[in-house]
């Protein structure tokens, strides 16, 4: 199954592209805090058979182990995902150019960290494709057209949050691949969101978001379910079954099947037309995720 361990990353970046599009704008009038804390509870609370079956696996993780799983829950969790929500909240959901321009930096933060701390050797063939996945992507985003950077004043600060965020996803997806170091990935999926559910609870505490509770519309509960048992627990088993057995450094080209699944899904349900430079560029990266992911090398 190694073979196919890129496939199943692939396959939980594209339930991310799904929940971006089709669920996530369904919560938007929440608090992004209290949003992430539910999340976080619901998930780790299905898991928990999980922890009871392979509670001895506990045994195995060191102090460094913890101190990554931490660093998701901080990086991942909280910071990456308030981040980019609030740049997208200074463009006013509008004008995303400059947020989605920054967030193409992600791979890049997760190659350099990945060399740096977990000391990946990578070879010669990855920098080529994975260079070309990320032009692939500014083409299929962009096409060839100047990105829009006229946000107001707000431009810069925008720019900010969004890079802010591109590091910390970044960051999370090399903590992830250490924390998973010693111990299975289905702990390390519970593990996850436990750590994210204890970060957020206290985030939650002190901007005093709990009282939000009682605006969410049954609805939004049906919709924090769905995220449940696709985008938030059963993408990131998937993606922790992947990253277990590939290097962070292709895991990060993987996961831009991310936006790849989110602009074709705008193209097929919103009726946002691809021209043929995008389709060129949607081609250039699937071709290239699919060529690192053919590299059989762990770290």
């Amino acid at each position: 199954m190694n073979r196919f361990a890129p496939l199943f990353v692939i396959i939980a970046a594209a339930f991310w592209g799904v929940d971006s599009i089709l669920l996530r704008p369904h919560l938007y009038t929440l608090p992004v805090p209290f949003v992430v804390f539910i999340e976080s509870i619901i998930v780790a609370t299905l898991l928990t058979p999980i922890l009871f079956k392979k509670f001895s696996d506990l045994k195995n993780l060191k102090t460094k182990d913890v101190v990554s799983f931490l660093g998701v829950a901080i990086f991942g969790g909280a910071i990456g995902t308030m981040a980019i929500t609030k740049a997208l909240f200074y463009v006013d959901y509008v004008n995303l150019s400059i947020v989605v321009l920054m967030q193409k930096l992600q791979p890049v933060f997760a190659i350099i960290l990945a060399s740096l701390i977990l000391k990946e050797k990578l070879p010669k063939d990855f920098f080529k494709w994975a260079s070309l996945a990320i032009v692939g992507a500014l083409l299929m985003t962009f096409g060839l057209t100047i990105p829009n950077l006229d946000t107001g004043n707000h431009t810069v600060t925008a720019a900010l949050f969004a890079l802010l965020a591109a590091f910390s996803f970044g960051f999370s997806t090399v903590l992830s691949k250490r924390a998973l170091k010693n111990i299975t990935y289905e702990v390390g999926t519970y593990l996850r969101f436990v750590a994210t559910a204890i970060i957020m609870f206290l985030v939650v505490l002190v901007v005093g978001d709990f009282s939000t509770a009682k605006e969410v519309t049954e609805f939004q509960w049906m919709i924090f379910g769905i995220i449940a048992f696709t985008s938030g627990g059963f993408a990131i088993f998937l993606y922790y079954y992947g990253l277990k057995r590939i290097t962070a450094s292709v895991a990060t080209i993987a996961e831009l099947s991310f936006p790849l699944t989110a602009i074709l899904l705008e193209y097929f349900l919103h009726d946002n037309m691809l021209d043929w430079i995008q389709w060129i560029g949607t081609i250039i990266l699937i071709y290239s995720i699919i060529r690192v992911s053919k590299l059989s090398f762990t770290s």
